[in-house]
């Protein structure tokens, strides 16, 4: 199965416009994502999507592929199925986003890796467990329960599972990258609104209440990802402690 990459990079965003080309260090942020992805060998192709031309030319000036998409998507989903149609010789498609600039390879790998092992699933994901500083009451902090085999039962930003006795489960934290199959992705936005997915604000629920199957790669760790400008200050510090930035 040959395998897409694509990290759409819009420039709009409400708590944080402009944030994927923000400089993180002496790049922009999309740049960081970028290049963490171009590591992982699971990928056979990458480009960047985005509706703006200010991203576009950030991305031409590190050297990156970068390609044009409609103004008018309303989720990441759909600008992903709008690259896809111009990669028709590809089955999987890798959701990276613009905004993880400390996405590790493995990760995109174990996603794609779960995908190609389980053909009865039509969309993987990950998730790793709440450390005990993190509060996983936060909505922005998205809870994701599973299967014993990794089958996404539910996502919602309440807590799940409810600790109604305390057993020591674990609950785990999703990250927002997603693998799906092309032909699923393209079929994923002609699917019946859902009423989860309008609940809770959460584009990954349509896939489960119609009925189709998700499965989440379960990492020990992750580093955070960046919505305000006080995320990208964090995540500078974390960057600069690691000796990452000159």
């Amino acid at each position: 199965m040959k395998v897409l990459g694509v990290i759409p990079a819009r420039y709009g965003s409400q708590r944080f416009p402009g944030k994927v080309i923000a400089p993180l260090g002496k790049k922009p942020m999309v740049q960081w994502v970028y290049e963490a992805a171009s590591r992982c060998k699971d990928l056979d192709h990458l480009v960047i999507a985005t509706d703006d031309e200010r991203v576009r030319d950030a991305v031409k000036a590190f050297g990156g592929e970068v390609l044009m998409t409609s103004e008018d998507h309303k989720a990441g989903s759909d600008r992903l199925a709008e690259v896809s149609e111009s990669y028709k010789d590809y089955q999987i498609v890798v959701n990276i986003q613009g905004d993880e600039p400390g996405i590790e390879p493995d990760l995109i790998s174990g996603v794609v890796q779960l995908l190609k092992d389980h053909p009865e699933w039509e969309v993987t994901t990950a998730a790793r467990p709440f450390e005990d500083a993190e509060d996983p009451l936060i909505p922005n902090r998205v809870k994701v329960t599973l299967t014993k085999k990794g089958k996404v039962l539910y996502f919602s930003r309440s807590l799940i599972p409810f600790p109604r006795n305390k057993t020591g489960h674990p609950v785990f934290l999703h990250l927002g990258i997603y693998a799906y199959r092309r032909d699923f992705l393209l079929r994923f936005r002609t699917l019946p609104g859902s009423g989860l997915e309008d609940t809770e604000s959460l584009e990954q629920l349509r896939v489960l209440e119609n009925d189709y199957s998700m499965g989440a790669h379960i990492v020990k760790g992750s580093l955070p990802g960046v919505d305000t400008p006080e995320d990208l200050q964090n995540i500078t510090a974390i960057f600069r402690k690691k000796g990452m930035l000159e």
